[in-house]
């Protein structure tokens, strides 16, 4: 992540992951989450929280799934339902589940259609948010194979190339293959020039938002570095940001996760229906298609040949997708994670309303 989006070191509180673990899980079970589901999310979150995700996990992602279990939009005990079926692949209906809720389940569903057949894939509708798309690859990588996930719709508030309005969500992707000793490959990203939730993490940190990140609401793209404005005051730009800069690509990346994640499901046009978006989980068993061991050795002798090309001029090192927020992992497992003040507040204010136990400092 940025160093732009970090939080402050003043206004840093240090919290165990056992800690927020626990705060965070009883919060899912008061807005009624059944107890395996309300442990599923939650490792979601902090799992995203120790990577250095943040903008995926707790401090944006909680209090938007507390207020919609109470304002009835997401449905805390939901009744998934299989809609259609083969060997190796499985569409469900999630009916109106957090999309942590489903996700790791269905990820699970596509990764057993893979030890068994060599692919799996689950194609997810009637879902709420998803908290990123790493985590669900990552669920693959950690059982020796291939993963893929990604998400359309939701926010709806992305211009296409040349356009005036918004008409995707940020559509992210991931994909995630394993190694031996390496750290894993885990690339996710958003289709956009930046994800939704950093121009909230920005505003938390008082960082400035770049040029070309963002358009006005004509659908100019701003090219001039600016302070973050408000929900409702912007759109959001894909990747490229402008047409002489790729921004094509970014946009035909995010219509085939729209194309992927709601026209193959059933679900319909999530630009025209404003649904709240649908999922794709995909695994690959390597040993379908090459030796697994083989496989491992090769990515460790890749991975580190990039990490050990010389680094141009005013730069530590060359990185590939994944290394920082293994070693992200490591050091806040062992140091603890570091909450703006805000959010801890937010917590503890929560937490006394609802009679939960909050010990985070």
């Amino acid at each position: 992540m940025l160093e732009r989006f970090k939080v402050p070191e003043k206004d840093r509180v240090y919290v165990s992951h056992e800690r927020i673990r626990a705060v965070t899980e009883a919060i899912f079970r008061h807005s009624g989450v059944p107890a395996s589901e309300a442990a599923g999310s939650t490792d979601v979150l902090i799992k995203n929280d120790l990577r250095g995700v943040e903008s995926h996990g707790v401090s944006n992602g909680l209090r938007r799934y507390v207020s919609e279990y109470g304002s009835g939009k997401l449905n805390p005990t939901p009744n998934f339902k299989v809609t259609r079926e083969s060997k190796t692949t499985m569409t469900i209906d999630a009916d109106r589940a957090l999309g942590t809720q489903v996700g790791p389940w269905a990820m699970q569903q596509a990764i057993d259609r893979a030890k068994e057949f060599g692919m799996g894939a689950v194609a997810v509708t009637n879902s709420g948010h998803l908290a990123g798309c790493g985590y669900y690859a990552m669920m693959a990588a950690q059982q020796g194979m291939i993963g893929h996930c990604m998400t359309a719709g939701g926010s709806h508030q992305t211009v296409p190339t040349w356009g005036s309005k918004p008409v995707m969500g940020t559509n992210p992707i991931a994909w995630a293959a394993p190694a031996r000793k390496m750290p894993p490959f885990l690339f996710d990203v958003a289709t956009t020039q930046v994800a939704g939730n950093k121009i909230g993490l920005a505003r938390r940190t008082g960082a400035k938002i770049m040029g070309g990140w963002i358009a006005d609401l004509e659908g100019e793209p701003i090219l001039e570095e600016i302070d973050p404005p408000n929900n409702g005051e912007y759109y959001l730009l894909h990747i490229g940001g402008t047409r002489e800069n790729g921004s094509h690509k970014g946009f035909g990346l995010a219509l085939m996760n729209e194309i992927i994640c709601n026209e193959l499901s059933g679900y319909g046009p999530g630009p025209i229906r404003r649904t709240p978006g649908g999922h794709f989980f995909q695994a690959y068993d390597i040993e379908a298609f090459t030796d697994r061991e083989k496989f491992l050795d090769d990515m460790d002798e890749l991975l580190k040949y990039i990490a050990d090309v010389p680094p141009a001029k005013g730069f530590e090192r060359v990185v590939y997708a994944g290394l920082l927020e293994d070693e992200d992992e490591k050091k806040r497992t062992n140091d603890g994670i570091p909450y703006h003040r805000e959010v801890i507040e937010w917590f503890e204010s929560y937490c006394a309303e609802a009679g939960i136990e909050c010990d985070l400092r």
